[in-house]
């Protein structure tokens, strides 16, 4: 993992660096507000890559090495870091515990990076504000810094680390392909609450089995009646699933038993079905706008990932959204004013 000052630097929506290194402590540097030291442990020239995303209280980047290296220093204060290999050549070793392809390494601010890696290594990671991950987890009913327990190396499962590598890896490529997009608050809400769920779940093998009750059917229609009036509400603020638990007292659980039950779907998707038909909307309206695009309505409304946005979209209305922004265009065009006069 690659710093530094003290505290993040990201005052802006967000930030954006990318460097192709040639030197270990050139590489060691690149990660904002860290402090850090590299000692290369291998023989022969160092090449590294390294990219780094930045807003609000998330830190998203992505490292690459050729040679075997050992880290030490410490991350931000008030943080934590999660870390997944994509790309690894044998085992590292990590806060004192062995890691390989399948592990998930974990890093709080107050503690002193540790690292040694592998001959080669690609690594995804992220590191967000530790007060705020924690807030969202205990909306949840999680109480996230319990339940990893100090551990350096955290278990979880092959699918849980594909999960969170995959996740980290759409975030990435999105975000190089239009950072700009992280100019909207709707996009960079969507973005940390989504890492937030998928952290947790990664973490969740960790967690003591839970021994919450199904609500009853007449709370499980209240929560349902008041949730969707919450979203109605509120349909041009980017909602999230934990802001509904926090408006409505419920744990996530009880959220998703009561729309499983009343509307046979989970509040995600129920949300997402308004957001789509918010944007529908707002595609129609900016059809005869030149300057509007398919990317920064959705953006807009907190869809990150184009690909799946544009699928989710037309399983929804049948066609593509650029497809709804040019139809609405072309029936502009061809309304002509009546005159109230004879041809």
């Amino acid at each position: 993992m690659a710093g530094g000052d003290d505290a993040p630097a990201a005052a802006a929506a967000f930030s954006h660096v990318r460097r192709h290194t040639l030197d270990a402590d050139e590489h060691a540097a690149c990660l904002t507000s860290w402090q850090q030291r590299y000692d290369q442990l291998s023989a022969g020239r160092f090449d590294g890559l390294f990219e780094e995303f930045w807003f609000g209280d998330v830190q998203i980047f992505c490292e690459e090495l050729n040679q075997t290296v050992h880290q030490t220093g410490k991350p931000w204060p008030h943080s934590r870091t999660f870390a997944v290999p994509v790309a690894i050549e044998g085992t590292g070793c990590f806060g004192g515990e062995v890691y390989g392809a399948h592990s998930m390494l974990t890093l709080s601010g107050e503690t002193e990076l540790d690292f040694r890696t592998p001959p080669r290594l690609k690594m995804l990671a992220c590191t967000v504000d530790s007060d705020a991950l924690r807030a969202f987890a205990q909306h949840v009913q999680r109480d996230v810094e319990a339940e990893l327990k100090g551990r350096s190396v955290v278990p979880t499962s092959p699918q849980q680390i594909t999960a969170l590598g995959a996740l980290l890896s759409a975030m990435m490529s999105n975000l190089q392909a239009a950072p700009e997009l992280l100019q909207h608050a709707a996009m960079r809400k969507a973005i940390e609450q989504g890492l937030f769920e998928t952290l947790l779940d990664a973490a969740s093998a960790m967690r003591a089995p839970a021994t919450e009750s199904p609500p009853s059917l007449r709370t499980r229609q209240f929560v349902v009646a008041r949730a969707r009036e919450y979203m109605q509400a509120h349909i041009d603020e980017p909602i999230t699933v934990a802001d509904l638990c926090i408006e409505l007292g419920v744990s996530r659980r009880t959220l998703q038993y009561s729309f499983h039950d009343v509307l046979n779907l989970n509040p995600v998707k129920f949300l997402r079905a308004l957001r789509l038909n918010a944007v529908r909307r707002d595609l129609r309206r900016a059809g005869s706008d030149g300057n509007a695009s398919v990317a920064d309505i959705a953006a807009r409304w907190g869809f990150w990932h184009q690909s799946y946005f544009s699928s989710e979209y037309k399983a929804m209305f049948g066609e593509l959204p650029s497809e709804t922004l040019r139809g609405k265009a072309r029936d502009d065009a061809t309304q002509v004013p009546s005159t109230g006069g004879h041809h």
